[in-house]
């Protein structure tokens, strides 16, 4: 049955709508973190509608929904492309990342609960391996984990900037190649505000940050930087 022809059924329609969009926005949005799309390309609507086999609404609004993730950058009259990044930019980003979360943390230490320490401590579903599904995982739960402690220090607005940051630095955090130790280096900072150590919270997230940034910037300058056209 063609949902396009019965408009006596819109709201089935709709979700299927809903449900494309979804896919898409989460497969495009993989390709984008992992390289396989790189910065400055294209991103052709109807191409992508074939690809997934559904209308060009739903591709829209995927891509839409990236562009609030700024990893697309939507140019009127020219489409849709994925995001490029200046080196000045993304150290910004990386230094404004440290001013957040050491203040989210900080708070975070004094303020945590029993049962925020226990979300804490979900986070990880273990290492699988070293192959992108695994390493799009592990990047989505370091940002779930930083915004967990942004929630803690009881400040919804520096938690919600701490998660949109980490969108935005997604397809750098990914090169990190943190899934087995990222894992050991929260399990400290989680200790640490189990004990109400604000010092020892903030040394634990700082060894955290600067092992995450030391590794990005290693990658980005030897190895990603033309292909990605960080200038």
């Amino acid at each position: 049955m063609n949902l396009i022809d019965h408009p006596s059924e819109p709201a089935a329609h709709k979700v299927e709508n809903d449900t494309s969009k979804t896919r898409i926005f989460r497969e495009v949005r993989r390709l984008i973190i992992m390289g396989h799309i790189k910065p400055g390309e294209r991103l052709d609507v109807d191409e992508l509608a074939g690809r997934y086999q559904t209308s060009v609404t739903p591709v829209r609004d995927a891509l839409q929904m990236l562009g609030q993730e700024e990893l697309v950058q939507i140019k009127p009259r020219s489409g849709y492309f994925v995001a490029r990044l200046t080196l000045k930019k993304l150290r910004d980003m990386l230094q404004l990342r440290k001013i957040l979360e050491v203040s989210a943390v900080e708070m975070a230490a004094q303020r945590i609960t029993a049962e925020q320490v226990s979300e804490l401590r979900s986070v990880h579903a273990g290492y699988t391996g070293d192959d992108d599904e695994s390493y799009d995982r592990y990047t989505d739960e370091n940002r779930r984990f930083h915004y967990l402690i942004g929630l803690a220090s009881g400040n919804l607005e520096l938690a919600e900037m701490i998660g949109h940051l980490h969108d935005r630095l997604a397809r750098f955090m990914v090169l990190r190649h943190g899934g087995f130790s990222q894992e050991i280096t929260h399990a400290k900072i989680v200790e640490a505000l189990v004990n109400k150590d604000v010092a020892a919270a903030k040394a634990a997230l700082l060894d955290d940050i600067d092992t995450s940034e030391d590794a990005i910037l290693d990658r980005v300058l030897d190895e990603i930087a033309p292909s990605w056209h960080v200038d």
